[in-house]
């Protein structure tokens, strides 16, 4: 069916009847019915383009999730997920401040001033040969750091991975990892090495990154799409695992338990729901 529109437009139905398109008047071209020029000889086509049509559905779409600074988001797969046994969605804890993580790194570079400002603080929060009773020691140890590379190093990770987790299953399940692995790690260091002097939380960074590192090296082993960079993380759970060798302090019997319970925690909390991963 054709029927002419104007002086210079002649409307063309296809065969499948849904697209049209426009015969130039002046050279004889297909266009489009969109444009007011022909493009091949430059005939004035039209004054104004049509407007575009809008399609219509049966329902109203819904509306994006909405953040007091950055306006309306769109979750990724990784960030709509349920904490359960917390009560909270997982599309607000992908949005909302890492307040756990924040908190760690605050308090573990307090006890690095506190350490170089009175020594003798430090050494009381650190683990210095056997314990004598002072179990509190495991659970200070984590926080103090003596060299500031090993501290920079070891904070970084923590913030990185920290934050990451903190996303997808919220600040409680962070501050327990970081608090077990570490304690546990510190705990496991000084029961084989009874004089063996233990300060930084290498332990809890690397349990950090293993539980967040999890399901996507099940995804990998499986060879399904995952978003997590593998490598970057190999690269610095590497260079944790090597600081013991650099600082008599970090021992590598807690970055090695840390790293464990950090996966196994992975493991576990992939496992109490696969269809968030």
């Amino acid at each position: 069916m054709r029927a002419a529109v104007g002086r210079s437009l002649e409307w063309v139905d296809m065969s499948s009847g849904a697209d049209l398109f426009v015969v130039c008047k002046q050279c004889g071209s297909e266009v489009s019915p969109y444009i007011t020029e022909c493009p091949y000889c430059g005939h004035r086509l039209r004054r104004r383009a049509p407007k575009l049509p809008r399609a219509r559905t049966g329902g109203r779409a819904p509306r994006a999730a909405r953040h007091p600074l950055f306006g309306r988001l769109k979750a990724s797969p990784l960030a709509v997920r349920r904490g359960r046994g917390l009560g909270m969605s997982g599309d607000r804890w992908a949005f909302a401040r890492p307040r756990a993580t924040i908190a760690l790194v605050a308090a573990s570079a307090a006890a690095w001033i506190v350490w170089h400002a009175e020594p003798l603080v430090g050494h009381e929060m650190a683990i210095v040969g056997p314990l004598h009773g002072d179990w509190w020691r495991i659970f200070t140890s984590p926080f103090i750091y003596e060299d500031g590379l090993y501290a920079f190093l070891t904070l970084a990770t923590i913030a990185i991975f920290g934050w990451l987790l903190e996303r997808r299953h919220g600040p409680l399940v962070v501050l327990a990892l970081f608090i077990g692995a570490g304690s546990v790690g510190a705990l496991v260091s000084t029961a084989v090495y009874p004089h063996h002097f233990v300060a930084g939380g290498n332990g809890a960074a690397l349990a950090l990154l293993m539980a967040w590192a999890a399901p996507d090296l099940i995804a990998a082993r499986r060879r399904s799409y995952y978003e997590g960079d593998l490598l970057g993380a190999g690269a610095i759970a590497a260079l944790l695992l090597a600081i013991p060798y650099a600082r008599p302090e970090a021992s590598w019997l807690a970055g090695v338990t840390g790293a464990v319970i950090g996966l196994l925690f992975g493991l576990g909390l992939r496992r109490e729901d696969p269809s968030e991963f």
